[in-house]
């Protein structure tokens, strides 16, 4: 009887002459196999590729075979004894691939590992997937394509979404990048107005860029910015982009620290690029005497304003999905995505903090998830809280007419009297504490009796 290991060499070396890349990752989401299809495919050495940990992410900050190993991480789902079918995307221009994950024996929680074979075509559809593990494939795919186009055009990976407003902000970032105009990016709070400026100074490479100088203007004094504007007119060029001045909260800079930058900016002395944030633009305060109207202009040569998130739901599960993606490549705990219901709630929440609340939101349900994808019970409390309460709008509140209400009131108090002395006006005029002449005048005004004098 042949041994294992023979057995395992002899199933490698058929496998190597199988047309379709196939490869194979163990319980702990290590790659342990790649046929020679399949390194061809991913363009990688067996020395580079297997052993090589996966994470269920976009592979952000990796290089090499450490992101196509990333790629090419089976769904939790499948690691959790379920058959799969999802895309992988190892370059943004290459032909589709789909990947049938097969997991192998193992308990009711866990398989020992999944066998994957990849084609150009899916053998099975996606309809043997559960709504919510289809969904999480398929938003994990876009993510890998998006991450893969935009690590060549510029650091704006944080801006996904398929909105108008979310297309319209990444071209002006794009084109922000290239510019030597001073930026002024707006937005509320939460929305990642820091992080575009920094994607804006970064550009398409770090290694370009100078150096990036962040200044908290609500807690700047006269004497500390001018310290830093002097330090930068004297620095030299050091790369061969200029170093970036970014005036964080700028709508906050204090008076006299205005009339310092204005001093400078003016004189024409000043090399470094600007980039500036604010909840609101500069040229609005300045109208109300709350900003010098000309360093408001000088601040907002170009303006790129951020949609808040409330107002593009559609783009809240691609969020969503980044961010619990980043929180698959920090811990060991790997979550696949959102059931269907989990993701209605988060798309119909206002979202008050943006993207730093949702941020917040996807990471709590990270740590608490206990199974391959986030459902309701895993959101927090308030998200539930505020599903529930979309589900019963509140009734518009009624406005009380007075004069009407009284009227009301009177007329059954009178109906009341008149039924129980049979209709007599003089007892029921007696029983309210009326006269009859002011009894029959209220009759008449209610309508309860006709005007004889009117006919």
């Amino acid at each position: 009887m042949p041994s294992r290991r023979g057995s395992a060499t002899q199933l490698a070396k058929l496998l190597d002459v199988v047309v379709d890349a196939v490869y194979a990752v163990d319980a702990d989401r290590r790659i342990i196999f790649c046929n020679d299809a399949c390194l061809s495919w991913a363009g990688c050495a067996a020395e580079d590729l297997v052993d090589q940990e996966c994470g269920y992410h976009a592979g952000e900050g990796l290089s090499g075979g450490a992101a196509v190993a990333a790629a090419l991480c089976p769904p939790p789902a499948a690691l959790a004894g379920r058959r799969v079918v999802a895309e992988i995307v190892l370059a943004p221009d290459a032909a589709t691939r789909f990947a049938e994950f097969i997991p192998l024996a193992g308990d009711e929680t866990r398989a020992l590992g999944v066998l994957v074979i990849v084609r150009t075509a899916p053998q099975r559809s996606e309809d043997d997937l559960s709504a919510g593990d289809a969904a999480g494939a398929r938003l994990h795919a876009r993510l890998q394509r998006y991450r893969r186009q935009m690590a060549l055009r510029g650091h704006v990976d944080r801006l996904w979404g398929e909105s108008p407003a979310m297309k319209r902000v990444r071209s002006q970032v794009l084109v922000a990048a290239e510019s030597a105009a001073s930026v002024l990016v707006l937005g509320p709070p939460g929305s990642g107005r820091e992080h575009v400026a920094r994607a804006i100074h970064y550009g398409d490479g770090a290694a370009e860029a100078g150096s990036l100088v962040p200044l908290a203007c609500a807690l700047l004094d006269t004497e500390l910015l001018s310290a830093t504007l002097r330090t930068l007119r004297k620095a030299r060029p050091e790369s061969v982009r200029p170093a970036t001045l970014m005036l964080g909260e700028v709508d906050a800079l204090p008076q006299a620290a205005q009339v310092e930058l204005a001093r400078f900016l003016v004189g024409g002395r000043f090399a470094a690029r600007l980039v500036s944030t604010a909840r609101e633009p500069l040229a609005a305060l300045a109208s109300r005497g709350a900003f010098r109207p000309d360093l408001a202009c000088l601040l907002s040569t170009l303006t790129i304003e951020l949609p808040p998130l409330a107002g593009r739901p559609e783009d809240v599960p691609l969020a969503a999905q980044w961010f619990l993606e980043q929180a698959n490549a920090r811990s060991p705990r790997q979550v696949g995505g959102f059931s269907a219901e989990a993701l209605d709630q988060l798309s119909g929440y206002r979202w008050p903090g943006d993207l730093s609340e949702l941020e917040a939101v996807v990471n709590e349900a990270h740590s608490r998830a206990e199974s391959h994808e986030i459902t309701p019970r895993d959101l927090p409390t308030r998200l539930v809280l505020a599903a529930e309460a979309a589900a019963r709008p509140r009734k518009p509140e009624e406005t009380i007419v007075l004069e009407d209400l009284l009227a009301a009131i009177e007329r059954e108090l009178i109906e009341r009297a008149l039924k129980r002395s049979k209709g007599n006006k003089t007892k029921a005029a007696r029983l309210l504490g009326l006269t009859r002449p002011r009894l029959y005048r209220r009759l008449v005004q209610l309508g309860l009796e006709p005007d004889e004098q009117a006919q």
